[in-house]
């Protein structure tokens, strides 16, 4: 299971939310996160992703759901996972 300790400070959602997210597996960005889905010890379950909106396509139902489980690295401007 992947942990995230960047220099003994915990990190905020605001700056996950500034990195992509890339794909080790295909080497693409999937997109970025918009969101999070926590359990009931507050722990972060899934990162949601937003999965290419436009004007006429505000589908919710299209959104990525990456486990946190599938995250390898965090790094100063990315996130990599097992995702393709």
């Amino acid at each position: 299971m992947f942990t995230y300790n960047y220099l003994g400070d915990l990190m905020r959602l605001s700056e996950l939310q500034e990195k992509k997210i890339i794909s080790i597996n295909t080497g693409k960005s999937i997109g970025t996160i918009i969101d999070v889905e926590i359990n009931d010890n507050g722990s972060i379950n899934f990162l949601i992703i937003e999965a290419g909106r436009s004007l006429f396509n505000i589908n919710k139902e299209s959104d990525i759901k990456v486990s946190w489980e599938d995250i390898t690295k965090v790094g100063e401007d990315v996130i990599l996972v097992k995702k393709d």
